[in-house]
């Protein structure tokens, strides 16, 4: 008779009144302590990079047309412009990890809606002419109509550009990303909604970037209540956001985001330097974040036990 039999055995036992397990319950191992998953072998720079930057370009979109329909015309170029970088950044990090640009190009040979990475390619490649566009024709004065189309085109192209990474992450097996995909959205939302806030504050008119400042308010709160919450409901797999560098990371990006959050309302509008401090204290959060996240995924995937146990945890659940 074989251990599981026992086992099996004993969980039925277990079932009836006053009945004793046969077996003890089995500690777990992996073969030789190895991962279970393949860990990520991606650069943190490639990666945690093109998160924080498709984030901080879409975002920023959404941010640059409420500025522009406002009346706010620096503010609207200061956030086309970072947009237009940020995007090209960003697919600059997504190539440099893929190693060559042929291969972005051949995930636009087919569309799979079930896909996050193709309709992530199909999102970036509609995205990025349109933030570009509307930077240049911002920057040049010309075709004012073609420019508000391109504008308004990017805003509404840039929440999923800001959010699609974390449907990405959370599609994979890793534990600290899979088994967040309830939260992880909500935390790259107010991330990159912080990170545009702050590019506000940092290069647009300090008149002009009232709304940049309450918007910086809602990103802290948001990102801070979805860390929160997403770290109270992964059990054992919240130690990897909790304890080493992504717990360090996912730390100081709570400290900065609640100082930028502070500050933007407190002291942004009283001059230049108050609003660039700011605005680089909630771009860094932003980073931190997102970094943060990466790092906690890469610990996950390290150790077996972020695999096994939460999973044996839902088949208890389910009184298998």
């Amino acid at each position: 008779m074989s251990t599981s039999d026992l086992t099996r055995r004993g969980k039925g036992r277990r079932r009836g009144k006053g009945e004793q397990l046969m077996v003890e319950p089995a500690e777990f191992s992996s073969y030789y302590g190895r991962p279970v998953i393949k860990p990520p072998s991606w650069a943190p720079m490639d990666i945690a990079g093109y998160f924080f930057l498709g984030g901080l370009a879409g975002a920023g979109s959404v941010l640059a047309a409420g500025a522009q329909a406002t009346g706010r015309p620096g503010m609207a170029r200061a956030l086309k412009t970072s947009s237009a970088v940020a995007i090209a950044g960003s697919a600059a990090a997504l190539v440099h990890d893929l190693g060559r640009p042929g291969r972005f190009v051949n995930m636009l040979r087919v569309f799979k809606p079930t896909s996050p990475m193709s309709v992530g390619s199909w999102l970036l490649s509609a995205y990025g002419p349109l933030a570009g566009g509307a930077a240049l024709l911002d920057r040049a004065g010309r075709l004012p109509k073609a420019g508000t189309a391109c504008t308004v085109g990017a805003a509404l192209l840039g929440p999923a550009i800001a959010t699609y990474t974390a449907v990405l992450a959370a599609d994979t097996a890793v534990p600290a990303w899979h088994d967040a995909h309830g939260e992880l959205p909500f935390v790259f939302a107010g991330s990159a909604l912080a990170a545009a806030s702050g590019m506000a504050l940092l290069t647009a008119p300090v008149r002009e970037t009232g709304p940049a400042r309450r918007a910086a308010l809602l990103a802290c709160a948001v990102e801070i209540a979805a860390a929160k919450a997403m770290q109270a409901r992964l059990g054992v797999v919240a130690e990897t956001y909790e304890h080493g560098r992504g717990g360090r990371l996912m730390r100081t990006a709570e400290v900065l985001s609640a100082v930028g959050a502070a500050g933007a309302v407190l002291l942004a509008g009283r001059g230049r330097w108050p609003a660039a401090l700011m605005g680089a204290a909630l771009l860094a959060a932003s980073a931190c974040t997102r970094f943060g996240v990466f790092e906690a995924g890469v610990a996950s995937a390290r150790d077996p036990k972020y695999t096994v146990l939460p999973q044996r945890e839902r088949l208890e659940a389910a009184g298998r």
